[in-house]
């Protein structure tokens, strides 16, 4: 068999900021989380892909109104379809009965409906972006630490540094992305870049080299962490992976 050849680069950023000494209390998480990758708002026409955790089960998902928000699968993910304005719930439910919800509003900008099964506006990016969140929730869960949700802040910015194609960490650059985007609070990051691997492996190479870094593991499975966002951008052969791991009662320093 061919093996693939890679060529990889990691770094850790997992003390951006410092801990505060007072550690807050966690908060009780709901059975299923659901967000929307795209935020819990919408124009018409918009396609936003679900967030659903925990991994590894088979759920469920429904809307209060298909005819303004429609659900549908696209290969093992969902997606909220942006029909009509108004607002809708997405309900996820899984065997045992538990549930989870978010609710989405559309407004009118854009100029038209998507047709039902319309896989198009979910980009091979999401795709990427969100199995890099399974396997990630995944790996914190084998490891005994709760799986995280994603935060919508964290995922503009990390994929705003990911497009910079930076090598190496740039630690106001990365405070002022989470910082403009709306996480004024601490975090640990994770970068990688490397060559060789095809689309549908992005994913699952980047976690794993941050797998086999004892830093980068640390970052990914810090038990401090409340949310995540990754980042993803490919120039040419070479592709840039970002992760933030937002950390509750810390300081960005550049905005503490």
């Amino acid at each position: 068999m061919k093996s693939k050849k890679f060529v990889s680069l990691l770094l850790s950023g997992a003390m951006t900021a410092a801990l505060l000494a007072v550690p807050a209390m966690a908060a009780e998480a709901p059975p299923i989380r659901v967000s929307s990758y795209k935020g819990s708002t919408l124009e018409v026409g918009e396609r936003s892909g679900l967030m659903i955790g925990p991994g590894g089960t088979d759920y469920t998902v429904t809307s209060s109104d298909p005819e303004i928000v429609e659900v549908e699968q696209v290969t093992a993910f969902w997606v909220a379809v942006a029909k009509a304005e108004g607002s809708a719930e997405i309900t996820v439910s899984n065997s045992a009965g538990d549930c989870g919800s978010v609710t989405i509003t559309v407004g009118s900008t854009a100029p038209s409906a998507p047709t039902s099964g319309d896989s198009t506006g979910l980009t091979d990016n999401e795709n990427i972006r969100q199995e890099m969140v399974r396997l990630i929730n995944q790996t914190r869960r084998e490891n005994g630490v709760a799986e995280l949700p994603v935060n919508d802040a964290l995922m503009s910015a990390a994929q705003t540094i990911a497009e910079k194609r930076y090598s190496w960490h740039h630690t106001q650059e990365e405070c002022d992305a989470a910082a403009k985007f709306g996480y004024l609070g601490g975090f640990g990051t994770n970068l990688t870049v490397f060559t060789g691997a095809a689309r549908e492996d992005i994913a699952q190479h980047a976690v794993d080299n941050w797998i086999n870094s004892p830093g980068h593991f640390q970052t990914m499975i810090d038990p401090k962490g409340d949310s995540l966002g990754v980042g993803v951008a490919e120039i040419g052969s070479v592709t840039y992976c970002y992760l933030f791991i937002g950390i509750p009662n810390s300081v960005n320093p550049y905005y503490g």
